[in-house]
Formats: C-alpha cells, sequence, structure tokens
C-alpha cells in the first residue's frame, strides 16, 4: 500500500473516531421528557441540562400553593442556563425571581438505557435563602464519578412556609406552610417520570442536602409523601428531632400549625392587608425576608408533610426506612455564636435549659474571658450534633437499614499558638470537599485537601450507588451500631473513632427528654413569655 494510501485510510479512520466521539458524547444533549423535548450542553464527559421546570411558576393565584405540574412546550426547549433563585436577601448567581421552580442535571450517560444512580442535591440557607447556581454545587466533578447529579429549587422565606388559616381552607389537605417542602417533593416525582430520559435509575435515587437542606432530607425521610420516592438519604449538619418551639431556638425551630397560622395572621396584619387575595397582588419583593425570620421561614408540624414530632415519628416506626449516611462538622458553633460577651452567652444558656443549664455549662465549659470551642459545642449539638446522634440511634433501634454517621474535622493548619480546643471545620466547610470543587488554586488548599476531598465524594458516591459507602481501596466505614457506637472521623485521613463527646451529648438528651415531658413544656412556655 503506497504512502498516499495509507494516509487517506489515516484520514478516514480518525475522521470517523472523532465523529463517532462526538456522537457518543453529544448523545443524551436532546431528550424528551414528559413535557416536550429539552436540549442541554455536552461538556467534556458530561451532558448538562439546566432550568429544567418540574412546576408551574408559583405566582398570582399560585402564590401560596402546593406546586403544580409544569406546562408543556412545543418544539425544543433550551436547557443552557441556570433559572433564577427563589426571592430571598441573598445575591444568588442567577438572580432572584419567584418563578424558580426548576432544576438542574449533569449527567455521564451515554443512552438512555443506562440506569445509573442519582443524586439529588438540596441546598441549605436557614430557610431564608440559597440557590441551585451556587458554584460550589456544580456537579461536574461528583458525575464523573460515575452517578447523575441533580440540584433542585424550593421556595423560601415567607413565599415558602407561610401558614394561615385562608390558606388551610384553600388546600385539599386543609393545612398550609410547607410550601418549600412540598416543591422538593414535586421535583423528585417529576424525577420520578423523567430521569431515566437522561439514563438514570428511578428506583435508585439518592436525596442529599447541607443544613437546611440537611433538615429537609431529615423531614422527607419520615414524610409520608416521599414514600417511594427516595431510596437513599444524605443528611450533612442536618437532622430535626427536636420538639415543637416555644422559642426560636436552634434545635427547636418546628412550630406547630396552630402557633404557624396565628403568626401567619400577624404576618398580613404588616401589610394593611385584610385578606390573602390582596397580598397576591403585591409585588413578591415586598415578601424578601430580611434574615431567618419567622413566621414564614421554616417547615411546620401541619400533620400532613410533617405528621409530628419526628422523635416520635421514629419511635413508632413512622419513617422511610431507607439507608442514611449522616453527620456533623467540629465546629459548627463557630458559625452560629456571634456574640462574644461570655456572661450573655451564659445567661442565654440558663434561660433557654433551666434546671438543665448548669449540668450542660459542666459539660460544655466557658472560659472565663472567652467562648471556647467546647462552649461552642453546645451551640453545635444543640442544632446539629445531637439530632443526628439521636437520629442514628433511632434508625438503628426502629429501622433495618443500615446507618452511617461521620464526624468531619477536617480544616487548614492552625495559626502559631492556637489551641486545638479553639480550631475546628466550620458549618458548611465539608461542601466542597464532598463535591470535589475545592479552589486548587487557593494557596490554603493543600495536596491532602484534594485527597481528602476525592476520599469523601468516593465514599458519598458509592453510597448513592449501593446504599453502602465502602470498596476495597478505602477505610472500611461500619454502620452505626447502638451498642457499640462509633463515627468515620474526616481528620487529615479518614479513620474510624469514638461519637464526639459522647457524654455531653448524654446530657443534651437529658434535657431534650425532659423537655417532651409536660414539666418541661409548662417551664419552655414561662420562659418564652
Amino acid at each position: 500500500m503506497n504512502t498516499s494510501v495509507r494516509l487517506k485510510n489515516l484520514i478516514i479512520i480518525i475522521t470517523l473516531t472523532t465523529i463517532s466521539h462526538v456522537a457518543n458524547a453529544s448523545a443524551l444533549t436532546q431528550v424528551n421528557v414528559e413535557q416536550g423535548t429539552l436540549k442541554g450542553v455536552a461538556e467534556a464527559n458530561l451532558t448538562v441540562f439546566k432550568g429544567v421546570p418540574f412546576a408551574k411558576p408559583p405566582v398570582g393565584e399560585l402564590r401560596w400553593k402546593a406546586p403544580q405540574p409544569p406546562a408543556n412546550w412545543q418544539g425544543i426547549r433550551e436547557a443552557k442556563e441556570y433559572a433564577p433563585a427563589p426571592m430571598q436577601a441573598g445575591n444568588p448567581v442567577s438572580g432572584i425571581s419567584e418563578d424558580s421552580l426548576y432544576l438542574n442535571i449533569w449527567t455521564p450517560a451515554k443512552s438512555a438505557d443506562e440506569q445509573l444512580p442519582v443524586f439529588v442535591w438540596i441546598y441549605g440557607g436557614g430557610f431564608s435563602f440559597g440557590s441551585s447556581s451556587d458554584p460550589i454545587f456544580d456537579g461536574t466533578q461528583l458525575a464523573n464519578k460515575g452517578v447523575i447529579v441533580v440540584s433542585i429549587a424550593y421556595r423560601v422565606g415567607q413565599l415558602g412556609f407561610l401558614a394561615h388559616p385562608e390558606l388551610n381552607k384553600e388546600s385539599k389537605a386543609g393545612v398550609s406552610g410547607n410550601y418549600g417542602l412540598l416543591d422538593q417533593i414535586a421535583a423528585l416525582k417529576w424525577l420520578k417520570k423523567n430521569i431515566s430520559a437522561f439514563g438514570g435509575d428511578a428506583n435508585n435515587l439518592t436525596i442529599a442536602g447541607e443544613s437546611a437542606g440537611g433538615i429537609s432530607v431529615s423531614m422527607l425521610a419520615a414524610s409520608p409523601l416521599a414514600k417511594g420516592l427516595i431510596n437513599k438519604v444524605i443528611s450533612q449538619s442536618g437532622g430535626s428531632f427536636g420538639p415543637t418551639r416555644t422559642n426560636n431556638y436552634p434545635g427547636e425551630n418546628m412550630s406547630t400549625l396552630q402557633q404557624a397560622q396565628a403568626e401567619g395572621v400577624d404576618y398580613v396584619k404588616q401589610f394593611g392587608a385584610t385578606s390573602i387575595a390582596e397580598l397576591r397582588e403585591m409585588d413578591a419583593t415586598k415578601f424578601i425576608p430580611k434574615g431567618w425570620s419567622l413566621p414564614g421561614g421554616w417547615p411546620i408540624v401541619d400533620g400532613y408533610v410533617i405528621k409530628d414530632d419526628q422523635y416520635t415519628l421514629y419511635q413508632q416506626g413512622q419513617f422511610n426506612d431507607v439507608p442514611a449516611l449522616i453527620g456533623y462538622n467540629s465546629d459548627e458553633g463557630l458559625s452560629f455564636v456571634w456574640d462574644p460577651d461570655v456572661n450573655k452567652f451564659v445567661a442565654g444558656i440558663k434561660k433557654r435549659y433551666g434546671p438543665f443549664a448548669e449540668k450542660l455549662l459542666d459539660a460544655y465549659p466557658v472560659a472565663k474571658n472567652s467562648i471556647p470551642r467546647s462552649a461552642r459545642n453546645l451551640v453545635r449539638d444543640a442544632a446539629f450534633g445531637w439530632h443526628t446522634w439521636s437520629w442514628a440511634k433511632l434508625q438503628t433501634q426502629y429501622g433495618n437499614a443500615p446507618v452511617y454517621l461521620y464526624y468531619f474535622d477536617h480544616h487548614p493548619a492552625r495559626k502559631s499558638g492556637a489551641k486545638d480546643e479553639d480550631h475546628g471545620s466550620a458549618h458548611g466547610h465539608e461542601i466542597a470537599y464532598v463535591f470535589k470543587n475545592l479552589n486548587k488554586s487557593d494557596p490554603n488548599v493543600t495536596p491532602n485537601d484534594l485527597k481528602m476531598s476525592e476520599v469523601m465524594a468516593t465514599y458519598w458516591t458509592n453510597f448513592a450507588k449501593n446504599g453502602n459507602p465502602n470498596n476495597d481501596a478505602l477505610p472500611n466505614w461500619p454502620a452505626f451500631d447502638d451498642e457499640k457506637p462509633s463515627t468515620m472521623y474526616f481528620q487529615q485521613q479518614p479513620k474510624i473513632g469514638p461519637v464526639p463527646d459522647i457524654k455531653a451529648l448524654e446530657t443534651l438528651d437529658q434535657y431534650f427528654q425532659w423537655r417532651r415531658t409536660a414539666e418541661g413544656e409548662k417551664w419552655a412556655n414561662k420562659a418564652a413569655n
């Protein structure tokens, strides 16, 4: 064969290979879902679909109503840009709008029949902020580990959680207030029907979230409305196992429907309005929360989405018994102790915990002139640690599915002279590790950080695939055992250790048990007034 013929054949082979590669890479850039045809974008080894509607815009008459199925469309709908985030005081990169019920999909599938596991992310933000367009939630790196990554949106603040007697009457369920959670459930229903078109397995769906997103995961794990929609759950700094509130204390944020609707009536009066109809005529910007505000900024025990106190539900076996991977960070309290005044801190502990205050101050000691990590840990555990530990215990006692408990304490090197007990991993610090979205150009990001990120992303995606985080290449992570409790420490390297501050947690547990008694409820009501 002469040189020109060989060259011609080589060009043909390269051309055919290139065509095959492009076709393979873009095989799912156009998919048919229930409402019509979507066109995404091929990015490296993935196809990405952004701004996919899973419900009608909750505007006009649909403001403060359960989400409705999205409308059909004609032709091809471009899915290339993030949709705006819900109305909020924050500044998401995608902007804000009342029309915000969209989701985003990163799929490595090259055909619709691959049946890949699905990892669904729910953002945090105290139920008053948050956005699926936050760059830290970009799903590219996780999706490249063999899962379809989805990020969903939900209404926050008063637009997401306002309860009111008029809204109760409008609802078929006779309740109001949990619209943000109903948005999450609507997104899961849409995925159940449509994710197979993106190469996903509708029967292998994991919901995951951090902070309010992790609390949402906890609530969906106990909601009858999510039954059959979720196969595994991941909660990072979440859980919602406290009693209903008498004051807005971390860990006791849940209100009853009666409380929430009474506060909703007062809320409506702020606007000089006499009806919900009048409020629906107002511009949505008027309802932007100025902070983590109540009423309207937190889910409620409505007897429908959330049937009861979640601790009680688990004791009764009324929860979605699916594998769970749950945990929290070592220095969560750093993000929530805003006033450094020691006297005010101690006074607040005494007001909240009453007869348990001295025991808790002994368990979580306060320094004379500062609020060290040991004291901040009380805030950490009251808001996150106790809830996560209780979740692990309750599911182990009353369920069959395994729970994998973790403690994230991986953080930059301590400053010269800093004490170990004064330094830990703050709230939300683990997210970039899980998503493999650490800033590699940041001089503070070390090779060990990148290694830890790879380890965590592998555990998380293993769990999404199989309901078990382990593989032969990683240190073994045993399921939680209430008889021999342990947790996975992410602390420079992954290792198994005891549940942190277990004696202090047991003291806090005594408080929460007492709060559920008639005496504890009576004291809490008195302290709140």
